[in-house]
């Protein structure tokens, strides 16, 4: 069963290799991922993808640090299990991961799947990864958020209305309206980006 940190590691392994430090680093400040994912997570989903033969470990020959402060036990556990495994890649090696072939079939497969990632985080990870998705595949996934949207907006404006509420309460459900508002336009604007790249793409199709 693949979750989450397995679509987004892939994700990041889709533009080039990394070893696990830089894959904490990019989940955070590309990806928008939890900055608390720990090394504790990381080690063991790079491991599941490996045994599903979706990566691969390869050899860099970078200079490395001798430890890494991980800010848990469990990570620094996690780290010095890969430095020990990296010891016989050599003095300066360090285990680096490669997405193989069934790994980029399996990652635009879940990334495409509406089961995988089903709410607004995990919709927006899905977002910043939609470059390898389709066209026709971006505007079915922007579609169902937008339906996913407007069933919000919904049920909030009727909890806005609700007249047993006092004037705070009602100004905080105003404000996620409001909020659930701005992100429909954020969809509607994608959507018609897409939209006309289909029409060009049809076009210089003929």
């Amino acid at each position: 069963m693949f979750r989450v940190l397995d679509i987004a590691i892939l994700g990041l392994l889709m533009d080039r290799d990394h070893h696990g430090y830089e894959i904490r680093t990019q989940l955070r400040d590309r990806l928008g991922v939890s900055a608390n994912v720990s090394f504790g997570s990381i080690y063991p989903a790079l491991a599941r993808l490996e045994r599903h033969g979706c990566v691969e470990a390869v050899m860099s020959h970078e200079p490395r640090a001798s430890s890494l402060s991980t800010g848990s036990l469990s990570g620094e556990r996690a780290s010095l299990r890969s430095l020990r495994a990296n010891q016989g890649l050599g003095r300066r090696g360090r285990k680096v991961y490669r997405i193989t072939d069934r790994g980029r079939e399996e990652f635009v497969s879940l990334l495409a799947d509406p089961a995988t990632l089903d709410d607004s985080k995990n919709f927006s990870l899905r977002m910043a990864l939609a470059k390898y998705l389709t066209p026709n595949l971006r505007v079915g996934l922007l579609e169902r958020r937008k339906n996913d949207l407007v069933g919000r907006l919904a049920e909030v404006r009727t909890g806005a209305n609700n007249q047993q509420l006092d004037v705070y309460a009602r100004s905080v459900m105003e404000h996620a309206a409001h909020g659930v508002e701005l992100d429909l336009a954020w969809i509607d604007s994608l959507l018609a980006t897409e939209r006309n790249n289909q029409d060009t793409f049809a076009r210089e199709a003929k």
